[in-house]
C-alpha cells in the first residue's frame, strides 16, 4: 500500500472502528476476558480524552486525527485522575494498538514513543504481617472463629490453607475444579491455569490434602450428593462456584474473626496470601527461579522482588559488611584481654 493510500485509509476509518478491528485480532491468542475488557477500557478511555481535546464525540474521530500532539494532550488528561500503573498499562496498550495499524497499513508510524509515560516503582511484595499470623489465622479458622449465619469451617479452613501453601491468584483458585487434584496420596499434585492460559503443576503435601478432602466430605454431606471431578473445587454456602466478589468477602471475614485484620496490608485480600507464601519460600532459602516455577511468574524480575524484601536477605547482605569484621575483631580483643585481667 502507498503512502497516499495509507493516508486515504486512516482519513476514513474511524477511531473506535479501528480499536474493534485491533481487539479482534488481538482475540485470536486466547487472552482471559478481563484482559480483553482491559484493552477496551484503555483504548476507548485515551480516545474520550483525545475527543475532549478536539472538542467532538469520540464516534466522530478518525485514525488520522491521532497524531502524537493530540495523544501527548489525550494522555496528560488521561494520566490526571490515574494511577501511574494505569497510565502506564494505557500506554503499553496504545503501543500496541499502533503497532497493528502499521502492520496493516493503516498508519505509516507509531506515534508512542513520542508520548511520555510516568515511571513506576516496582510494586513491593505485601505479605501477611507478624511472623506468626498465618499459623495463628489458620488455628483460629479450624477452631471455628468464624461466627457466620451458615458456618462452613471446613470450607474456610481448605479455601485460607490452599491460598497460603500454593500461593495461588484469585482467578486462578476460582478457576479450580475438583479433578485438578490428581496423584497418588501423599504424592498429590494441583493443576493451575495461570495468566494466559498456561498451565503449572504444583506438589501439595499430605496435611493439605487431608485437609481438602475434609472439605469435599462436609461439602457432600451439606448438599447431599457426590462432588464429581467436573465440579468447581471452591463453592459458596449454596454449592455454586465461588466467585471473585463471594471469594474476597469470604478472606475478609476469616481475617477479622481470626483477629489478624490489622495484619493486613490495604488493599490487599487474596494477594496478601500469595504474597506471604512467596515470601517465606524467600526467606527458607528457595532460589528465584523455583520461586518463579511456583507463582507461575514469566518475568523473573517479579519473583526476585521476593528475594529482595526478605529479612534473612537483607540480613544476610548486612552480615557480609567488611566493617563487621573489624567489630568482632575488637570484640574478640577485648574478651581475651577481660579473660587475661581475671585470670
Amino acid at each position: 500500500m502507498s503512502v497516499a493510500e495509507a493516508g486515504a485509509r486512516a482519513s476514513s476509518m474511524r477511531a473506535v472502528d479501528a480499536v474493534e478491528e485491533y481487539l479482534v485480532v488481538r482475540g485470536a491468542a486466547k487472552p482471559s476476558p478481563h484482559t480483553i475488557a482491559a484493552y477496551r477500557r484503555d483504548l476507548l478511555g485515551v480516545l474520550g480524552c483525545v475527543a475532549e481535546v478536539g472538542r467532538c464525540g469520540r464516534a466522530e474521530l478518525r485514525v488520522a486525527d491521532l497524531s502524537g500532539g493530540v495523544l501527548r494532550q489525550a494522555f496528560a488528561g488521561f494520566a490526571a485522575e490515574r494511577a501511574p500503573s494505569s497510565v502506564v498499562r494505557a500506554w503499553s496498550t496504545w503501543n500496541g494498538f499502533f503497532g497493528f495499524l502499521v502492520a496493516e497499513g493503516v498508519v505509516e508510524g507509531n506515534p508512542m514513543p513520542g508520548v511520555r509515560r510516568p515511571r513506576v516503582k516496582p510494586a513491593e511484595p505485601k505479605p501477611l504481617m507478624g511472623e506468626d499470623t498465618p499459623e495463628r489465622l489458620l488455628e483460629a479458622l479450624a477452631a471455628g472463629c468464624r461466627r457466620a449465619r451458615d458456618p462452613w469451617p471446613e470450607r474456610d479452613l481448605a479455601v485460607l490453607a490452599l491460598a497460603l501453601l500454593t500461593g495461588l491468584r484469585s482467578a486462578e483458585m476460582l478457576g479450580l475444579r475438583v479433578d485438578a487434584l490428581s496423584g497418588r496420596a501423599g504424592e498429590r499434585r494441583i493443576r493451575v491455569v495461570g495468566k494466559g492460559g498456561r498451565t503449572r503443576s504444583l506438589p501439595i503435601e499430605a496435611p493439605l490434602e487431608v485437609l481438602v478432602e475434609a472439605y469435599l466430605r462436609s461439602r457432600e454431606v451439606r448438599f447431599g450428593g457426590r462432588v464429581r471431578g467436573a465440579d468447581a473445587l471452591l463453592v459458596d454456602n449454596r454449592g455454586r462456584p465461588l466467585r471473585r466478589g463471594g471469594l474476597q468477602y469470604l478472606v475478609r471475614q476469616c481475617y477479622r474473626h481470626a483477629g489478624v485484620h490489622d495484619r493486613v496490608a490495604r488493599g490487599t485480600l487474596v494477594h496478601a496470601l500469595r504474597h506471604t507464601f512467596a515470601t517465606r519460600l524467600a526467606e527458607d532459602g528457595a532460589s528465584v527461579t523455583e520461586i518463579m516455577r511456583l507463582l507461575g511468574h514469566t518475568s523473573i524480575t517479579s519473583s526476585q522482588s521476593y528475594i529482595d524484601v526478605t529479612a534473612s536477605a537483607q540480613r544476610e547482605a548486612a552480615r557480609s559488611n567488611r566493617t563487621y569484621g573489624v567489630l568482632r575483631r575488637l570484640a574478640e580483643d577485648g574478651a581475651s584481654a577481660e579473660a587475661g585481667a581475671a585470670g
